[in-house]
């Protein structure tokens, strides 16, 4: 008998009452009772705890208990659970937190249909609790470390193939209190042949408890976070080469694990701990530090490691202590001021500088680079109308650079034709914006003058793909974004086809998955004839010498008495039909006289300055024969049959040869 497909670990210490939760949404796991084996390890508890275990598995026979002396940390329990397990697939469950229904059923799925080792479903956050979130934008079937945000989650709460971990031999560090999970997590991502990502369905439930144990709540000394830092960037090195890489990953811990360390070491009461672990810390910082590594860091990180690499105690404590009068956020669990205070900013020769403690003071000479904040600006902006026809593409919107207030803009819309160096820059004609943003940082930068209008003349554009973008000026500082993905309800997502006067087709469309817009010259991805559509044919019924031709087009616009309905007869003669399409829902009903003698086919025909796009009437196998007198004779129309387009005969009725036809019949 096959064993099961995942083997959940929960490592449970005083859990009550989170803990009952915590395992009835394994037990109901879409994924079926008979896959799933559940491992519930608990760790010395006293709040009884142990008495629940025994009682819910008392119901569940996959459940298995062990009851093990206290150990210190969830490094032990768990290491007891991977001793135990036999799925193809092992997810750690914090006793605290909660899985959604569909989590294992889609994590396994995508697992196995990707060959990954290790897949990551959704968090969200519960009571507070702030869950990591920039990895989770999107499904990634097959992914990495180095092309991904998921680095930034070493929380061990992931579907993780057994196999690895057996081949690995992979066991939780038990000499870490705190980020235990850390070298666990991050190995196995290093050595994974793929990992996955399940974003669309909220898979974990990251509970902040009400009694605050969690344990990533409780301080832990500055010791145990700087043995945390050194532990992680090592690990990189070891198992990165130096370069790009290296620096992609070593970017996470000099942002969090560098400052939780910083953060504990201003609480360590004794000053002589405080040099000697700032001593270690400057050691690692500067071991580590390189040119491709401080260009990733936000200007506060490369301060903040300028006075650690200089062992400046005094000066490291003050900026410690700003960033928390200003509400500095820690990740994860955090005792601090929920909301951030921005610096104030000076502007200057095209640069934005944070006015973090120390700026400029000539005692210490530091660098301005570590206040140079222009490249973590963001553009914030927004289209309100995008209207394309016979003028061209206009677009109204407001945008400007977060934190720097609308004087001196120069902003410009950029078509930017995709795969090549060639652009067309427009300047925008500014408008004014009263109130935009003043509910923004206390109302200190003024963003008054942020509207746009821009009107874009379709004939320059060749052949091609054009993305359109914003260069957002202001006082001297440019920032660039893609436009369109932020924008008014009543701008569609819908794809608007057109054909100018100069016959070049253009559609203006967005792209997934960020729905921003993009201009289709001639035809690239959308073509004419989709939008051409045949419904049906009849004849007139009070003049059967005439056939009604009904369709549909879907074009946004065309030159006028460009489409008729065609026929094509004898000798290359040609006749047209005007079509006249309701400007509601491009319905239309053609009238095509059949009064020439020959045979004809049909055909719905649009023709703009020497450039054609046509498609055929299709037959219609309902159309009967039709007759009607002119000048006193009998003519007829037929449909021929067996022709993929509707062509009809039409000609004057022989009377002799009718008559003997039907002289035959009696």
């Amino acid at each position: 008998m096959p064993g099961p497909d995942v083997t959940v670990i929960i490592a449970a210490y005083n859990a009550m009452p989170y803990v009952t939760r915590s395992i009835n949404s394994v037990l109901s796991q879409t994924l079926g009772a008979d896959r799933i084996e559940l491992i519930v390890v608990n760790d010395g508890s006293t709040d009884g705890t142990a008495d629940e275990l025994d009682r819910l598995a008392a119901t569940a026979p996959l459940m298995h208990v062990i009851h093990q002396p206290n150990s210190g940390g969830p490094a032990g329990p768990r290491n007891t659970g991977l001793d135990r397990a036999s799925g193809r697939y092992v997810y750690f469950l914090d006793a605290d937190d909660h899985i959604g229904p569909e989590a294992l059923e889609r994590m396994v799925r995508a697992a196995d249909e990707n060959g990954s080792d290790v897949a990551l479903g959704r968090i969200v956050g519960e009571g507070g609790r702030r869950a990591p979130q920039s990895m989770f934008k999107r499904n990634q079937p097959k992914t990495d470390v180095f092309t991904s945000r998921v680095y930034w989650t070493l929380n061990p709460m992931k579907l993780f193939r057994r196999e690895l971990i057996d081949r690995l031999g992979l066991r939780f560090d038990t000499g870490l209190s705190i980020g235990e999970d850390q070298p666990f997590v991050a190995t196995a991502y290093l050595k994974a042949a793929a990992i996955s990502v399940v974003a669309d369905y909220d898979c974990l439930y990251w509970v902040a408890r009400e009694d605050g144990n969690n344990i990533t709540a409780q301080e832990h000394g500055a010791r145990m976070r700087t043995d945390l830092f050194r532990t992680m960037v090592d690990l990189v090195a070891e198992h990165v080469p130096a370069g790009p890489d290296r620096d992609t990953l070593m970017h996470r811990h000099f942002a969090v694990e560098l400052r939780d360390a910083v953060l504990q070491l201003s609480r360590e009461p004794q000053h002589d701990v405080q040099e000697k672990l700032l001593d270690e810390l400057a050691d690692l910082v500067t071991l580590y530090w390189t040119e491709g590594l401080a260009a990733r860091l936000p200007a506060v990180i490369r301060l903040r490691c300028h006075l650690i690499r200089h062992r400046h105690l005094h000066e490291l404590l003050t900026l410690v202590r700003w960033e928390l009068d200003r509400g500095a956020a820690s990740y994860g669990i955090t005792t601090l001021a929920p909301t951030a205070t921005a610096p104030g900013i000076q502007v200057e020769d095209g640069h934005a500088y944070a006015l973090y403690p120390h700026f400029r003071d000539s005692t210490l000479n530091i660098p301005d680079d570590c206040y140079d904040i222009t490249a973590e600006l963001r553009v914030r902006h927004r289209v309100e109308s995008a209207e394309i026809n016979a003028a061209g593409l206009r677009l109204t919107g407001h945008a400007y650079i977060h934190r720097i207030s609308t004087d001196d803009v120069t902003t410009e819309l950029i078509l930017r034709k995709r795969g090549t160096d060639t652009e067309h820059r427009l300047p925008v004609h500014h408008t004014p914006t009263p109130g935009l943003g003043a509910d923004e940082d206390s109302g200190r930068h003024d963003y008054g003058m942020a509207g746009y209008d821009v009107t874009v003349d379709l004939a320059p554009l060749t052949a091609g793909l054009w993305d359109l973008s914003l260069a957002v000026g202001a006082q001297g500082i440019a920032k660039e974004a893609r436009l369109g993905s932020s924008r008014a309800d009543s701008v569609t997502t819908a794809t608007t086809t057109l054909v100018t006067n100069e016959g070049a087709v253009v559609a203006l469309y967005t792209t997934k998955p960020y729905g921003n817009l993009t201009l289709d010259v001639n035809g690239t991805r959308h073509r004419v004839q989709p939008h051409l559509r045949v419904t049906g044919a009849a004849w007139l019924d009070d003049v059967p010498s005439t056939l009604i031709v009904n369709g549909v087009c879907s074009l946004a616009r065309w030159p006028e008495g460009a489409l008729t309905v065609r026929a094509k007869g004898p000798g290359g003669a040609e006749q047209t039909a005007p079509v006249a399409p309701s400007p509601s829902d491009g319905s239309f009903a053609a009238r095509v006289p059949c009064t020439v003698a020959g045979e004809w086919e049909l055909s719905l025909h649009l023709a703009v300055a020497g450039k054609e796009w046509s498609v055929p009437v299709p037959h219609q196998p309902s159309l009967k024969p039709t007759r009607w007198q002119r000048l006193g004779m009998p003519w007829y129309a037929k449909p021929l049959p067996d022709c993929d387009a509707l062509t009809l005969r039409v000609g004057r009725v022989e009377i002799l040869k009718a008559v003997r036809s039907r002289l035959r019949k009696r």
